[in-house]
């Protein structure tokens, strides 16, 4: 069937897939005196992308060395827990971990190593494999062990089974057999390869050290910024099916089979990415600024105020009220010592920690009307406790404006969203979200003014070359991994 079609997963599909999946950050760099010291430094970028745990796995010479613990990398990683520091490490893959689905055991931290008939190797994984649990039970039947549920560590198996004669074979051998969404680093005693799916679905990007002893040495990591924070140069994005070797023989590229259309997330636009990366020749934050002036053109009103929610709803708010030429008023502060709520995985720890993480001016809000803009409401539980806060502090109005459609549709790709039961743009229409949040008015960009804030004409005017599952339904890979021309009922 055709590779551009799309699977729609009925309102009644389960509530899980497979093995765990994650939303990831990853940074790899190849033989450098500093590897352990740039792979902390570069995660500390990523920490966006993943607070539950934090791994690196080290080659100095031949030997493998594995530093993997819970929590945020400046504990796990910090210089009197990381036991890698005095080591001499020269090569290194490091992981920040979010769980998208249970699963905070130690065993499922990442990078996973194992041995393999190539020698050791370390995997570090961001994405969700859609066939993970139909080729778990393939590797289980043939006598293979798990240590974990992630679906991490059937990569890790799919390359250990194959008969390929080079590593690099071996690996594109494997990654025929799995589908989903997959940034990968693959590190091995001789190389590190840098691999994203053929739709691209998440990010990854390539550099190289600009200091004046090492120069040229190449780097990998999940977004911009983390090359920033070393001093690295960006080079530019791996593309969709292209697997990256870094090797003493300097960089080759090879793809890892026919092309497919692009389908790169566009939830990462709107809030994953920090702010400052560049992906798509674009830096997210400007991006982000156009997605807030299309918002506003669709759903303009009068009032005193644009005010963000922090962090991610800042640059769509900058262009809101651009747009609008209303006042930008950052009156609502976020404490940084709480992690980002969407992603915390306790319900009861979500709720407390609105009340933890954000402060209001009073002077600033109190008797204004107050456009409030978000990047998104997906379970509906937070946006309430922000609108009564301000509302608490003296604000007349309260007008909320989201950065994203509506967020309709499970993901199966990366996101922690396992059900639409979680996500009450599913189950309610506007004007009900409206009343349950306490808003006096409540809008969305729409799917088309999304795209056309991305350069597109529209959504299908100019084809759809990202993911939008979670807005629209339409998913590009079915939860078997075959792609489908079924569409969203």
């Amino acid at each position: 069937m055709p590779c551009d079609s799309s699977f729609s997963i009925p309102s009644a599909s389960p509530t899980r897939y497979g093995s765990l999946h994650d939303e990831c950050g990853l940074f790899g760099i190849w033989q450098h005196p500093e590897a352990i010291a740039l792979t902390t430094l570069g995660l500390h970028a990523v920490q966006h992308r993943g607070q539950e745990g934090a791994g690196i796995v080290g080659l100095k010479g031949r030997a493998f060395y594995v530093h993997r613990a819970p929590g945020l990398v400046g504990d796990v990683l910090s210089a009197e827990r990381n036991t890698l520091v005095d080591k001499g490490i020269t090569s290194a893959i490091g992981h920040v971990r979010y769980s998208t689905a249970g699963g905070k055991d130690v065993q499922n931290l990442q990078p996973f190593v194992g041995e393999t008939r190539y020698g050791p190797l370390a995997v570090a994984h961001n994405g969700n494999l859609t066939n993970s649990a139909q080729l778990r039970k393939m590797f289980l039947d043939k006598g293979r062990t798990f240590q974990s549920d992630s679906d991490t560590e059937v990569i890790l198996h799919a390359i250990a089974l194959s008969n390929a004669d080079t590593l690099a074979d071996a690996i594109r051998d494997a990654l025929v057999k799995i589908r989903g969404a997959y940034s990968l680093l693959v590190m091995s005693r001789d190389e590190v390869f840098a691999i994203r799916d053929p739709h691209g679905m998440r990010p990854l990007v390539l550099g190289e050290m600009d200091d004046n002893l090492l120069a040229g040495r190449l780097v990998a990591a999940s977004e911009t910024c983390a090359l920033d924070i070393i001093g690295a140069r960006y080079l530019r994005d791996i593309k969709p099916g292209e697997m990256v070797r870094i090797s003493h023989d300097g960089l080759q590229t090879m793809t890892l089979g026919p092309s497919k259309p692009e389908r790169f997330c566009i939830f990462e636009y709107i809030y994953f990415m920090h702010p400052h990366s560049v992906f798509g020749g674009r830096t997210v934050a400007a991006v982000r600024e156009q997605i807030g002036a299309m918002l506003c053109r669709e759903s303009a009103i009068s009032a005193d105020a644009v005010v963000p929610v922090p962090d991610s709803g800042v640059h769509a708010a900058v262009g809101y009220a651009q747009a609008a030429q209303i006042p930008f008023k950052q009156s609502i502060v976020r404490s940084h010592y709480v992690g980002r709520t969407f992603i915390e995985p306790a319900d009861k720890i979500r709720h407390l920690g609105v009340k933890l993480k954000l402060s209001v001016n009073r002077a600033a809000v109190k008797d204004k009307r107050i456009i409030l803009v978000d990047d998104s409401i997906v379970r509906g539980t937070t946006m309430p406790k922000i609108v009564d806060i301000v509302r608490r502090f003296g604000a007349r109005e309260v007008h909320v404006r989201i950065s994203s459609p509506p967020f309709m549709n499970p993901c199966f790709y990366g996101i922690d969203t396992p059900s639409r039961d979680d996500l009450v743009a599913a189950n309610h229409d506007v004007e009900t979200i409206r009343k349950k949040i306490g808003a006096d008015s409540l809008a969305f960009i729409s799917i088309d003014g999304l795209y056309r804030a991305l350069g597109a004409p529209g959504r299908d005017v100019a084809g759809r070359s990202y993911c939008d599952a979670c807005f629209t339904g339409e998913y590009p890979i079915s939860l078997a991994g075959e792609e489908n021309t079924a569409k969203a009922s």
